[in-house]
């Protein structure tokens, strides 16, 4: 068997081994090694020259010593060269080895420390979720009894100043609802079962088209619009949230963004536009709910009303106080103009987390969707539930009061859209959708007559016949957003295919 050079990978000319390594190398190489490090190529070990040990093999006849000029004197200098480079071959493939082992020890801790992250992460949720325990709770006995930090005003940085105060419903603050209530109802039985005379008729809605989409609104980054409202009182002002954490408002004359709102750490899931202020609201599973002005540009409160992702939002008739849901199974009643939360109340029998919320047109009770298919509704004043609404097999994803306020309309993970009595308390119409269809959004417009529907595509239903008189497919995403303009002159909607739409003659 052949002996081996274990620098060079080749058969020696003069082979010896070294007693430190039992390894075979080329006499002239191994010298060379030995004079520029003084040890063992193979272990780092010391080694001289007197320590190696010759091979005797049979060699041929040496050639006779060249001269200077000779062939066999540039032969020479090649073999020079090429020890060089095995010698060099030889230190880079060490060097490799050495990389490897270091990658692999970095490997090795990256991992360590990933390990560590997860469970300190763990035991930090385990931590929240023993503090949340612990903490007394609302319920429907005692409402005030969960206490409140909010922020109530900006401070010199402009962010906002928190405060730990809880002040809870006070007779004045239910007399004002009373009072809202009131006028709500007696301006609702003036108008009566009448239509407006500028409302679109349903003919007419029928032949609505496609008219203006804009894609520019929020980061092609991460892709999505998750929210949409209108101004109530100018119905071209469009308020959108995005899943690039951005609140935008967007004017459709124009047809230019007026605002774009940064300050969410995470996706916005609801916004709502205030009808008579130049202010906007936004929620995010960040936890927060934000309240931004328009015109200044930047967020004039941070209200921490939860301890869960916040998943729905709906502002009071009175225009001073935001209803909020959450994962954390609470719905909270918050006043806009101090940022304090009022109230938080959870229906501990149900332990499960609420998907959304709406109030009722005369503002005294609300309906609120759970992730266990239930709609909940509540006494405001009482802050109990009064009702529930069972009938859904999936987490309910949107819920709508008509205009008279007769009606509820629910949607959930069941491709079903139910509409609720409020009356009698009963479901008195179920409209089967397409199988898998997705029900993200419902609304019905400012006269109750028609009811719109966003999810795998836009439908608007013509309601007491509860029949469709339009569909839309122009989204390449799913539906997230659907508004009616003033007296239904056109429709808007947004999807997850970044797009904000109109449609109208």
């Amino acid at each position: 068997m052949a002996l081996v050079c274990a620098i060079s990978n080749e058969v020696p000319e003069h082979p010896c081994v070294s007693p430190v390594s039992n390894q075979v190398f080329e006499r002239r190489l191994i010298e060379k090694y030995i004079a520029e490090n003084g040890t063992d190529p193979m272990n780092g070990q010391p080694l001289s020259e007197e320590q190696l040990v010759d091979i005797k093999v049979a060699h041929p006849i040496r050639p006779k010593a060249p001269s200077a000029t000779s062939i066999p004197a540039i032969l020479k200098s090649l073999q020079d060269e090429w020890d060089a480079v095995m010698l060099h071959s030889f230190t880079l493939r060490q060097q490799l080895q050495t990389t490897r082992q270091e990658l692999s020890h970095a490997l090795y801790q990256h991992d360590a420390a990933c390990r560590v992250i997860a469970r300190l992460t763990k035991e930090v949720t385990a931590a929240r979720e023993a503090l949340a325990t612990l903490k007394p709770q609302a319920g429907l006995v005692a409402p005030q009894a969960v206490p409140a930090s909010q922020p109530a005003a900006a401070g010199a940085g402009g962010e906002p100043m928190e405060i730990s105060e809880q002040v809870g419903m006070t007779p004045e603050i239910i007399q004002k609802l009373q009072d809202k209530a009131t006028i709500l109802t007696t301006e609702r039985k003036k108008r009566g079962k009448t239509v407006p005379e500028d409302l679109v008729r349903a003919e007419d809605l029928g032949k609505y088209r496609q008219v203006a989409s804009h894609a520019g609104l929020h980061s092609a980054s991460v892709p999505g619009i998750l929210s949409l409202d209108l101004c109530p009182s100018d119905t071209n002002k469009v308020l959108t949230g995005g899943a690039d954490k951005n609140v935008v408002v967007f004017d459709k004359n124009e047809e230019q963004i007026v605002a774009t709102l940064k300050g969410h750490t995470k996706k916005v899931t609801s916004v709502i536009y205030h009808p008579s202020q130049s202010v906007v609201f936004s929620a995010s599973p960040d936890t927060t709910i934000r309240v931004w002005s328009v015109t200044g540009g930047n967020c004039v409160q941070v209200v921490r009303a939860h301890e869960g992702g916040v998943t729905g939002l709906s502002l009071h008739a009175t225009g001073d106080y935001l209803l909020s849901s959450s994962e954390d199974q609470y719905w909270a009643f918050s006043d806009i103009q101090t940022g304090r939360v009022l109230t938080k109340v959870t229906d501990e029998s149900a332990g499960c987390a609420l998907t959304c919320a709406q109030f009722h047109p005369d503002g005294l009770i609300f309906g609120t969707g759970t992730a266990d298919s239930q709609i909940k509704i509540w006494d405001l004043k009482e802050r109990t539930n009064v009702a529930n609404f069972p009938g859904h097999s999936g987490p309910v994803t949107s819920i709508a009061f008509s205009e008279n306020g007769y009606y509820l309309a629910t949607g959930a993970q069941d491709s079903s859209l139910k509409l609720w009595d409020l009356r009698k308390l009963k479901n008195f119409k179920t409209i089967t959708l397409d199988n898998n269809y997705e029900v993200k959004s419902l609304v019905f417009d400012q006269s109750g007559t028609y009811l719109a529907v966003g999810g795998s595509d836009i439908r608007v239903y013509i309601c007491k016949q509860w029949s469709e008189v339009l569909n839309f497919t122009d989204h390449t995403g799913l539906v997230t957003g659907v508004a009616f303009g003033e007296n239904a002159r056109f429709l808007t909607s947004t999807a997850m295919d970044r797009s904000l739409k109109f449609y109208s003659l």
